[in-house]
């Protein structure tokens, strides 16, 4: 069955877009605002998520944040938010026939936040004890640690969360004045699929987002591919395991070579079946986990590498890594390869469009970062059309060893042991 949609845009420039699924019993509510952290000056890194939180703390009809949740939860549904580096978004799941509710309390939060410095000073502790909570987790500070790395002191390479003494000094007037910037009609998209019409949620949200702001969408600093961090970023712990991330600054996420990346990654490192698990995992037995995978943002992005070794097998699992990653630069995918590799990216495009809440997700985000919205055929036929030579070609510019920046978080690191990996 086709996946179908219907976009409309409100007086306000709001966009909205919905996708029937009438098999289901849900309905899922998903606002997109274009803002996220590299939106912010520095001085305020982390606000955007920091509002993120208090955009839940209550409204003047809700003044209580259990208000909200109960609303949303007492009809069984489920509800909560994200921020990452370009935009934000609130979302809830709710059986089909509460969706004036679902829609309705996303209105009020949106457009009707108290943000009272009491409870920004209540709240503030909370995102603080989150960001620490990252920081003791190795996992998450390497992927931190290479960001920085890759990036360096650009807006690009600021943690999403901030910093612990920068959330300390961020007040009410600050809130207030990155909602007016970001938060307009332009910069919003509001996403909703399930068992409803476009026309039953058009009558819903008009009324309720009349108030929002029309506004112009504020610009973004672009990336700056002269400004690096280190090449070897390291955390020493007196810990068991070492966690190790290799990165490579790439293209953007509309760039036309994504799907050939696509299929690299899932020859290298996607899955049980990738290069890199049978090689590392499985062959030689040096690590548990190991993967590659990739992050776009608008005009850049990175491409990774990842694993969790034993400290004495960090050189070997490291030499190990970027040899396979060498080998898709000097040598073809074989056909066999390459048709496995595009029948599991098909399979699991396919799949991860199985609920309401994943179809809402993929074409709001789709409208906002892109401005339109990629069918599955298109997909397809895309996938299919890459060869053996485009894999060649994205590897040959991903894979450059002076591009290549290496973090880790574990016992007794050597930093000339990893820039030695990475060639020199």
């Amino acid at each position: 069955m086709a996946v179908t949609w219907q976009t409309s845009t409100l007086a306000q420039g709001l966009r909205v877009v919905t996708t029937p699924v009438p098999t289901t019993q849900a309905v899922a509510v998903s606002l997109f605002v274009g803002v996220g952290s590299r939106s912010e000056p520095q001085r305020l890194n982390g606000i955007t998520h920091f509002l993120e939180h208090m955009i839940f703390k209550g409204t003047e009809r809700r003044p209580q944040a259990n208000m909200i949740a109960e609303e949303i939860e007492g009809a069984g549904g489920t509800l909560n938010a994200y921020t990452n580096k370009e935009f934000t978004c609130y979302w809830n799941v709710v059986p089909f026939d509460h969706l004036e509710t679902s829609i309705d309390v996303t209105a009020d939060m949106l457009l009707h936040s108290k943000l009272k410095q009491e409870e920004i000073d209540r709240e503030r502790t909370v995102v603080q004890q989150e960001l620490k909570r990252n920081h003791d987790n190795p996992g998450s500070w390497v992927g931190r640690l290479l960001g920085v790395s890759v990036y360096g002191e650009q807006p690009c390479g600021w943690d999403v969360g901030g910093s612990v003494e920068l959330v300390d000094d961020m007040q009410r007037p600050d809130f207030l004045s990155h909602m007016d910037e970001w938060y307009v009609g332009p910069n919003m998209v509001l996403s909703v699929a399930g068992n409803c019409t476009h026309e039953q949620v058009l009558e819903i949200v008009e009324p309720r987002f009349a108030e929002v702001a029309h506004g112009t969408t504020p610009s973004v600093t672009p990336y700056d591919p002269a400004t690096t961090g280190s090449r070897v970023s390291i955390d020493s712990r007196d810990i068991d395991q070492c966690s190790v991330m290799v990165g490579m600054p790439m293209f953007g996420r509309s760039d036309p070579r994504r799907f050939a990346l696509r299929l690299m990654n899932d020859v290298l490192g996607s899955g049980m079946s990738s290069r890199l698990f049978n090689e590392v995992r499985e062959r030689r037995g040096l690590a548990y986990s190991v993967n590659s995978g990739y992050g776009y943002l608008a005009d850049t992005g990175v491409f990774t590498i990842s694993a969790g070794v034993d400290r004495d097998k960090l050189g070997e699992t490291l030499d190990v890594c970027l040899g396979e990653a060498r080998k898709l630069v000097d040598e073809a995918v074989p056909a066999d390869e390459l048709r496995r590799a595009k029948d599991h990216t098909i399979g699991r495009f396919r799949l991860s469009l199985e609920t309401a809440f994943a179809l809402g997700q993929r074409h709001g985000e789709q409208l906002l970062t892109k401005g339109e919205i990629e069918t599955i055929d298109d997909f397809v036929v895309q996938v299919e059309a890459v060869t053996a030579t485009d894999i060649q070609a994205v590897a040959g510019e991903i894979f450059d060893a002076a591009r290549m920046h290496a973090s880790a978080v574990g016992p007794d690191l050597n930093e000339d042991e990893i820039a030695n990996a990475l060639g020199g």
